[in-house]
């Protein structure tokens, strides 16, 4: 593989030797063609919503249970989640996020959202079947394997269960959460997921504020995560959602944050345009607070690479991206891989870019 030859540092001075206009940028058909393709879902306009404080499991390094959100009364109400719905149609938002302990405990209100918002995924452990009529994407976290479940998520035969719950469920992706100590793990896990004809992406486990246990990243496990991912992206191609730039993204030394400035209130204070004006990240009282608004509350924001954030903060630098053909297919790629985990009925096409490029301003490490 000699994208990963050396794990050299590239930064983008290497990569182009000129000025690139859009237009000549967009002359390469198939770049247009994605171009095309992945526009039209630009009108996505984001918030969270933490459905319950109640969970069927509890998880080492869990972030729902730091911070001030877990405490938080539960509105049980359907009315009261209905009219949040639309009000939150009302002021422009168009996709919503179920999260909080455990949504699928609250199927009810799940649905209720589903009614006035068709447009979502729920934040799922898998472990309890959230009704076909809800068919927002859903995203069942692994940690690695059913002895690893058992130990830091307190879940005997976890994988088992959620595959026999979401198997042939094209609403399912699992959500492979790398730590330090599961790397090795993850080829079991894609083999039996793949298998069973499961959907996988990967996501980097991004510490609460102050977590500093065992499952917190480090330089040298980040650099094994991303030739691991690469690794199984060309093996099992048809299983993964992921590219190329998703793994330099989300392994690199700095976490989202310092490459590319997040765009969530909590670390953005322009409230003029983008997320810094439209997302809102409710409790379970339908209340929020934008000082601490996040797609994932009450992790440490040096430490974040969590695929939810990525998603947002990484597709909103267009500009910094449309520089050459080069790192615009990278970030191409990484918006169609964020489309087809996020979005029901959004095929991935096949990445433009094959080899790791480094993000803008920044090398590859």
């Amino acid at each position: 593989m000699d994208a990963l030859k050396g794990n050299q540092t590239i930064t983008q001075e290497d990569t182009s030797n000129r000025e690139w206009k859009f237009s000549e940028i967009l002359a390469d058909q198939k770049i247009r063609d994605r171009w095309e393709k992945v526009r039209k879902y630009f009108f996505l306009r984001e918030s969270t919503y933490d459905m319950t404080n109640r969970c069927n499991i509890r998880c080492e390094g869990c972030y729902y249970y730091e911070g001030d959100k877990q405490f938080a009364r539960e509105n049980k109400d359907p009315t009261a989640w209905s009219k949040l719905m639309r009000d939150e149609k009302a002021r422009g938002i168009t996709y919503v996020v179920l999260a909080g302990a455990e949504p699928s405990l609250v199927p009810d209100l799940c649905e209720i959202c589903y009614q006035e918002m068709p447009l979502g995924a729920i934040a799922s452990n898998g472990l309890k079947l959230i009704p076909e009529a809800i068919n927002y994407k859903i995203h069942i976290s692994v940690w690695g394997n059913d002895e690893t479940s058992l130990k830091i998520r307190n879940a005997k035969n976890m994988l088992l269960r959620q595959i026999e719950n979401y198997e042939g469920d094209p609403r399912a992706v699992f959500v492979y959460t790398f730590t330090r100590n599961n790397i090795d793990q993850v080829h079991e896990v894609t083999e039996i997921l793949a298998e069973n004809g499961c959907k996988l992406t990967f996501n980097i486990f991004s510490a609460p504020v102050g977590y500093d246990g065992p499952l917190r990243q480090t330089t040298a496990s980040l650099n094994d995560t991303r030739k691991t991912m690469i690794e199984l992206l060309l093996e099992y191609p048809e299983n993964i959602l992921f590219s190329y730039y998703s793994s330099v993204a989300h392994t690199h030394h700095y976490g989202l944050h310092d490459l590319y400035s997040c765009s969530y209130p909590r670390m953005n204070p322009s409230t003029d345009i983008g997320l810094g004006r439209s997302f809102r990240q409710y409790r379970t009282d339908l209340t929020w607070d934008r000082d601490v608004a996040c797609c994932v509350p009450d992790t440490d924001c040096v430490d974040c690479r969590h695929y939810a954030a990525g998603s947002a903060v990484v597709t909103a630098r267009l500009f910094r991206h449309a520089t050459d053909p080069d790192i615009f297919k990278a970030w191409l790629d990484y918006v169609d891989t964020y489309l087809a985990v996020w979005v029901m009925r959004y095929e991935k096409g096949d990445n433009l870019c094959n080899h790791l490029v480094a993000p803008p301003g920044h090398g590859i490490s």
